[in-house]
């Protein structure tokens, strides 16, 4: 069997790559430019993902595809228009492979979406994939539009799609803030959410990788949407102890009640990022688990010590 995966060569697509290969899939990697596969995958060459992009070639043979690929948020935007960038790449791009997918024969499609579909945050309860979706800026809205197209697409052809929504994922090759806040704890240096009580849900990205080799194993329906996480949620001011703890640093944590911490960011112009830090973001995904009979293989304690023993490890570009 054969699955092509896009952004193969990226923090989550090689893990996928490498646990869809022990599965026992042959795994192609859909890529724009001569870039480094993990081992055993190999390339599809594809010049861009959009509603342009000449799918034939890669898509030939293929039993699955793995979409994977997309425009995420961008520190230093350049775009004239990220909005209209945000839906080019991630909306209309992701149809236009699933309908050349379509076309061609290929009869498993999973899609990777996120949760913020579901809203930046989460009250006195857990979203689940009963709630209305309420994306909040340009990223959210195009994954959501890019849903609502294959639900449309899964109807008119023999194609099944499957849709996943994990929160933020971490492990081993992670960037972003959650780099950001592996380099702090690492240099022990005073963070000011010590009074943060709030509850995260994470993953890891080997249980990710998991659940994706998973759903591609059993039958499919039509199309189905599923929310994932670890076992185990948490606080934003736990999850620095415990990086600290495996980093073998002490957690400076300073208790800034979250009122000030908010009233700070709004003067420098941050609160939003400010209230996704120690706002809550919960999953309940009880339905992924009922369906399928999972229980994600790695704990959190576990994989954040792998986090940590890459991050010790891992060549620092200067």
């Amino acid at each position: 069997m054969k699955v092509l995966v896009t952004g193969a060569n990226g923090f989550v697509g090689a893990a996928v790559c490498l646990r869809l290969q022990a599965a026992g899939w042959r795994v192609f990697g859909a890529v724009r430019r001569d870039v480094p596969l993990p081992a055993g995958v190999e390339a599809r060459p594809i010049a861009a993902i959009g509603p342009d992009a000449a799918w034939t070639e890669a898509l030939a043979g293929i039993d699955a595809v793995v979409h994977l690929a997309a425009r995420v948020h961008v520190m230093k935007e350049r775009s004239a228009d990220p909005v209209a960038e945000f839906r080019r790449i991630n909306t209309e791009g992701t149809l236009h492979l699933a309908r050349a997918a379509a076309h061609l024969g290929v009869r498993r499609f999973l899609f990777m979406s996120s949760i913020r579909v579901n809203g930046e945050k989460t009250g006195g309860r857990p979203f689940s994939e009963a709630d209305p979706p309420a994306p909040a800026n340009a990223f959210d809205s195009s994954k959501w539009q890019a849903e609502q197209g294959l639900r449309r697409l899964a109807e008119e052809t023999a194609m099944h799609v499957t849709i996943l929504r994990p929160p933020l994922v971490y492990g081993p090759g992670v960037g972003g803030n959650f780099l950001s806040l592996l380099k702090a704890a690492a240099r022990g240096w005073p963070l000011p959410f010590g009074a943060v009580d709030n509850h995260r849900s994470l993953i890891f990205v080997e249980n990710l990788a998991d659940a994706v080799a998973l759903v591609l194993r059993e039958p499919a329906g039509r199309c189905e949407t599923f929310l994932l996480r670890d076992g185990e949620d948490i606080s934003t001011a736990e999850l620095i102890r415990k990086i600290a703890r495996t980093l073998h640093r002490p957690a400076r944590l300073l208790p800034v009640p979250p009122a000030l911490l908010l009233g700070l960011g709004g003067l420098l112009g941050r609160r939003a990022a400010v209230e996704r830090i120690i706002g809550s973001l919960q999953i309940d995904d009880q339905a992924f688990r009922r369906r399928f009979g999972w229980t994600p293989p790695v704990s959190l304690d576990s994989g954040l010590a792998a986090t940590a023993e890459w991050f010790r490890h891992r060549p620092v570009v200067k």
